[in-house]
């Protein structure tokens, strides 16, 4: 009987243990936050999670480290007006003023079946997103017990996002000198946060990370969504590398850093290039306490956030191997570089359809795709559907002659809006992976071009043309990054390397031509046919 009566006291001993441990580590911080959300400040549904030290402007400039971070506030014609006109020396200006880039593009937009969305039911659609975001944001504020007298939301028509949105046709993302553009960079430049949150694939990784296909955890890029005060949405990439370091030669691509500089520097040349399929986008300097943490409703996002030893805020990836103070960004002490992306119209409004590059790499530390060890493989490639019979094949060569100018090797997927068909823009998203080397040229990227031999004669023309003196490509491109809050985007090398990149690709054709001819390399006017053979020769 004592025998028994002791292994009873054991088990509820054991039992009180396990109540207290629950009641500590579940119940009583739950209860911590409701308590929290009574003391806080109206209208301030964070302010506790993290120390709320907003950087004295005065401190702040006497403090070394945070003058160097923030070397780019300062810097003189940052600011430009919204149009985002030079004055009359300007480069870049004489290149937008080129014959190339205001003659009619081709075919002719002809009517809304041109344009992607159908401007009623978009303003139906986004009027409803406004709508259900407000019913939720007071639903939050009503479990916390917050008051606010702030109004709730209302769609703005002349909004810039919005303007974005209704102008993208089959022709680009936005047409040429669209001021709509340049005030959208404004916007995602000064507009406040209202809302910070993961990502979709972030999301879709929390709690369900495969660890053994991950190298290195750097692997995977922190990204944020988030949106301002007037509805519109962005992506933001914080700065996870310095400008003048190199990505090591020992890196594989798959596990390279994701730079924030790399996606701002894409957008200034793709427009450069006259491509426009990247997203407008912009750099800024978030304070990551106020414009992330406070304005967050993940509490996941919140949990994550922390005060280094450095009193810098920081905070991380919420995945089993991102877990770690390690791999963390931080602020300096709040403030943190980014870039911001503007979004795409929603899936429901404008499906895109994300279609397997052709010339995928492999992935894995070992082992080669077939074309990289089939010179023929293009042969192959055009005889399967929809490459044989449209411009999707020279979509993809456009593609990586972009690729190749900016060293991004990470393009694994494309995307393209369903309701321009077969014969639609490829867009250029993702290129957090470019500009890592400047010192090496990954010939492989152009594998579309050098195997197939073909490319647009518009493509051709404007490359050309940013070979010649007056239009050297990387004098159009370092006059252009200086629209950007964070200027210097890119360093010197970096831009030099995009001159001898060109020059590459300029041999790389001229190589085609003189094995196949021009008819049979140039594809001549929208229908892609091939010129004419009279016409002169483009390379001489």
């Amino acid at each position: 009987m004592p025998g028994l009566r002791r292994d009873r006291l054991l088990t509820l001993l054991l039992l009180g243990a396990l109540l207290s441990a629950d009641l500590y580590f579940h119940l009583w911080p739950q209860v911590q936050r409701q308590l929290r959300s009574r003391e806080r400040p109206l209208g301030c549904p964070c302010a506790r999670r993290a120390p709320s030290l907003a950087p004295d402007p005065a401190a702040a400039a006497s403090d070394p480290r945070t003058a160097a971070h923030n070397f780019s506030r300062a810097r003189p014609g940052a600011d430009q007006d919204l149009s985002g006109r030079r004055g009359p020396g300007s480069k870049l200006q004489a290149l937008f003023a080129h014959p190339l880039y205001t003659v009619p593009e081709e075919p002719p937009l002809l009517g809304p079946e041109d344009s992607l969305l159908a401007g009623q039911e978009a303003l139906r659609y986004y009027r409803r997103k406004v709508a259900r975001w407000n019913r939720r944001h007071k639903i939050y504020k009503e479990q916390l017990n917050l008051t606010s007298l702030d109004a709730p939301l209302q769609l703005q028509l002349e909004a810039s996002w919005v303007q974005f949105h209704l102008g993208i046709n089959r022709h680009g993302l936005y047409p040429r000198s669209s001021p709509v553009v340049s005030k959208l960079l404004h916007d995602m430049r000064h507009f406040p946060t209202i809302s910070a949150d993961y990502s979709q694939d972030e999301k879709a990784l929390l709690g369900a990370c495969d660890c053994t296909q991950i190298v290195k955890p750097s692997g995977v890029h922190l990204k944020l969504v988030l949106r301002f005060s007037d509805f519109g949405k962005a992506m933001f990439k914080p700065m996870r590398q310095q400008r003048d370091e190199e990505t090591p030669e020992d890196f594989f691509y798959f596990i390279d850093f994701q730079r924030h500089n790399a996606e701002i520097a894409a957008f200034h040349l793709d427009r450069i290039l006259d491509f426009r399929r990247v997203p407008p986008t912009v750099g800024r300097l978030v304070n990551v306490t106020k414009e992330i943490l406070e304005v967050t409703k993940n509490e996941i996002l919140q949990s994550v956030f922390f005060v280094s030893p450095a009193s810098n805020v920081c905070f991380f990836a919420k995945c089993p191997y991102m877990c770690k103070t390690e791999y963390a960004v931080c602020g300096n002490p709040h403030l943190l570089e980014g870039s911001l992306s503007a979004f795409l119209p929603s899936l429901n409004l404008a499906p895109r359809l994300s279609v397997p590059n052709p010339w995928i790499r492999s992935y894995s530390l070992a082992g080669k795709e077939e074309w990289e060890v089939n010179p023929l493989y293009c042969d192959t490639v055009k005889q399967v559907y929809p490459y044989n019979s449209s411009n999707r094949l020279l979509n993809i060569i456009d593609m990586a002659i972009f690729d190749f100018l900016i060293g991004n090797m990470d393009r694994h997927h494309y995307e393209m809006f369903t309701k321009f068909g077969d014969d639609g823009f490829l867009i250029h998203l993702d290129n957090a992976r470019g500009f890592g080397r400047h010192s090496h040229d990954e010939m492989s990227i152009l594998s579309p071009l050098s195997q197939c031999c073909r490319i647009k004669k518009k493509t051709l023309l404007h490359l050309q043309l940013l070979a010649q003196a007056d239009y050297r490509l990387s004098d159009m491109m370092r006059e252009s990054l200086l629209e950007d809050p964070l200027n210097p985007i890119l360093t010197e090398p970096h831009l030099l390397a995009l001159d001898r990149r060109l020059q590459i690709i300029l041999r790389t054709v001229e190589g085609c031509i003189e094995a196949h001819g021009e008819p049979s390399v140039i594809a001549n006017g929208p229908g892609q046919s091939a010129p004419d053979s009279r016409q002169p020769n483009l390379t001489g």
